[in-house]
């Protein structure tokens, strides 16, 4: 792929996905443990998102550090908690379990600029990056987008 001169608005995000696969990218299968979740939870910092992925390696949901602690740290929070979501807290064993399956992504066709717009829209602040088969082949924040839209 081509060294990327000048990111633009118009630049397609796939221009940005060569330089963006240097790092690795926070994906669990849906099957790990709440332990292992915390694990690479913190292998991550300083990210809040882990990308939740099946066997084929697609794109099943999403973990955020914030839904974690609320997981992890339950009992000492019972009172900011739903009713109707303190059983499945309280049984949830793996990924899969605690995971939000609506997940705001990017396409390596899509434009940086109608990336930005979506991130800010939808307020998050880091989004995977889909392949054609739904498969994360990188992960973006909104300071990539700043450091690539501002050098």
């Amino acid at each position: 792929m081509k060294r990327v001169e000048k990111v633009t608005e118009n630049t397609k995000v796939a221009e940005l996905v060569a330089l963006l696969k240097k790092r690795r990218i926070p994906i669990i299968h849906e099957n790990a443990g709440i332990k292992e979740v915390v694990d690479i939870m913190i292998s991550f910092e300083p990210g809040h998102l882990l990308y939740v992925v099946d066997d084929e390696k697609k794109l099943v949901g999403r973990i955020s550090l914030k839904s974690l602690a609320k997981h992890v740290f339950s009992p000492s929070h019972e009172p900011q908690i739903h009713p109707r979501f303190l059983i499945s807290m309280i049984t949830a064993e793996t990924a899969k379990d605690i995971m939000k399956r609506k997940t705001v992504v990017a396409t390596e066709n899509e434009q940086v600029g109608m990336v930005l717009k979506k991130m800010i829209r939808t307020n998050v602040h880091e989004l995977p990056v889909v392949d054609d088969k739904k498969r994360v082949i990188a992960d973006i924040t909104l300071i990539d987008l700043l450091r690539f839209l501002v050098e």
